[in-house]
């Protein structure tokens, strides 16, 4: 793949991992808003889930985008 195309896929990374991170914030915000509730303990594990998803595609973004730049 030319380094266009690799930029393009870690701008979408990106992208992806941004609306993981509003998504998985409002999990685990409404989880712990409703502690006395039954979805607590059906949401707290997805927002959990949800937030090592962001991290990891976050930081796969990060990695491609930045390998466009500075590999040979």
């Amino acid at each position: 793949m030319n380094k266009k195309s690799v930029l393009i896929q870690a701008i979408k990374t990106l992208g992806f991992g941004l609306i993981l991170l509003v998504i998985s914030t409002y999990l685990l915000n409404f989880a712990f808003i409703n502690k006395n509730i039954i979805p607590l303990y059906v949401v707290l594990p997805l927002g959990i889930i949800g937030v090592a998803a962001t991290i990891y595609t976050l930081f796969r973004g990060i990695r491609k985008f930045v390998s466009v730049f500075f590999d040979h």
